[in-house]
């Protein structure tokens, strides 16, 4: 089970040991941050203003590990719509489930505790994990945003994926859904 908490300033050094590369801060931070992730950036990622936008760490509920790092964010309460940004998951426990459980546990609470009718996200068309873990939560490919991001001399493309709120009640009724908590 794993809890969302709010990151705060003294999950920095975790977070910033974990994007330990000029591409790993790209796939996960965009254009927004230069490499190396530092507090200053991380103190002004922070500060951004948006109704309704959570930056949660995800914490292994038993051990009190913390396993990942989240951000829903991009609140459009008039069309009720929210993007989930920022996703990263600890080194050590990359491969075992954690991904789609702090996906489960955002998407949840857009849904159920924002009201949102459709939850998007953009992931790299090279993470194959990645796209495979939102596909587990039922994210669908909406369409590709070509050689869109500039890394040295190559470009990068972005895939666009959503879950739309009738999609989520119907994976929960079938089953879909792993237990996981917020905490506000």
């Amino acid at each position: 089970m794993i809890t969302l908490q709010p990151f705060t300033k003294e999950d920095y050094t975790q977070l910033i040991e974990w994007v330990n590369s000029p591409a790993l801060l790209l796939q996960w931070g965009g254009p927004r941050f230069t490499f190396p992730l530092d507090e200053r950036q991380l103190d002004d990622y922070l500060s951004w203003h948006s109704p309704g936008r959570q930056v949660w760490k995800a914490v292994e509920t038993a051990s009190g590990r913390t396993v990942g790092h989240i951000e829903l964010g991009n609140i459009d309460s008039k069309n009720r719509i929210g993007t989930i940004t920022r996703v990263m998951i600890s080194p050590d426990v990359r491969g075992r489930g954690w991904g789609e459980r702090i996906m489960r546990e955002a998407v949840r609470y857009g849904f159920e505790t924002l009201q949102l009718h459709r939850i998007e996200l953009r992931v790299f068309d090279f993470n194959h994990a990645a796209i495979r873990c939102y596909e587990k939560v039922g994210f669908q490919k909406e369409g590709l945003l070509r050689q869109c991001r500039r890394f040295g001399d190559e470009y990068w493309s972005l895939w666009i994926m959503s879950l739309l709120r009738p999609e989520w009640l119907k994976q929960k009724q079938e089953g879909g859904e792993c237990k996981t908590t917020v905490d506000r």
